[in-house]
């Protein structure tokens, strides 16, 4: 596949390779490499300008961005959090009802539920504008919470552990691991 922005200079040039169902895939790399422009291409955020990305077998294009989109989660480095209930966070993006079992089961799965009960308000505490009231180890487990009840079957974590410290890193792997098990992970990062 190849791509390359507006101003017509390519970013990605002929790159190839083959994922499984299942497998997991490093994309490592120094800053602008490229690495996000490939995880982007695959729900759509971009379209390629040349070769083709097939999904099953059939041309990435073909189908909905709604419908990839729906199959991908996303944990990306710096999480995107809304001015709402912790609780609503976690559901944000469901198209259906999500019972407080299923937050609180997704919150304990990363890691992040012990956090939220020692709020005044729980699960009902407001987050403020991008997630200000909360530390960066908690916006980032929360956003994993999100992702659990989304329930994709293709996971792209953006550069996922590298805003938190030594300890919080740890836990935020250990719910990683959990999310990533049966899923096609891709794994950006400037590290091993």
């Amino acid at each position: 596949v190849s791509f390359a922005y507006e101003d017509g200079k390519p970013v990605l040039e002929h790159i190839s390779f083959t994922c499984e169902p299942g497998q997991i895939v490093a994309l490592l790399g120094s800053t602008g490499s490229g690495k996000t422009t490939i995880a982007n291409l695959l729900p759509r955020f971009y379209d390629y300008s040349g070769g083709s990305i097939l999904l099953d077998g059939v041309e990435l294009s073909r189908y909905p961005r709604q419908f990839l989109r729906s199959q991908i989660g996303i944990v990306e480095q710096e999480p995107f959090l809304f001015s709402m209930s912790i609780g609503d966070n976690i559901s944000y993006g469901i198209d259906r009802a999500v019972p407080d079992e299923e937050i609180i089961a997704a919150a304990k799965a990363a890691a992040v539920h012990d956090s939220i009960r020692h709020f005044p308000k729980g699960y009902e505490t407001l987050v403020g504008e991008k997630g200000v009231t909360l530390s960066g180890g908690q916006k980032q487990r929360t956003a994993i919470a999100r992702t659990i009840i989304k329930d994709p079957r293709i996971l792209i974590l953006d550069d996922a552990t590298s805003s938190v410290d030594i300890e919080t890193e740890a836990e935020i792997r250990a719910a990683l691991e959990r999310l990533m098990k049966n899923r096609t992970t891709f794994i950006i990062a400037h590290r091993i």
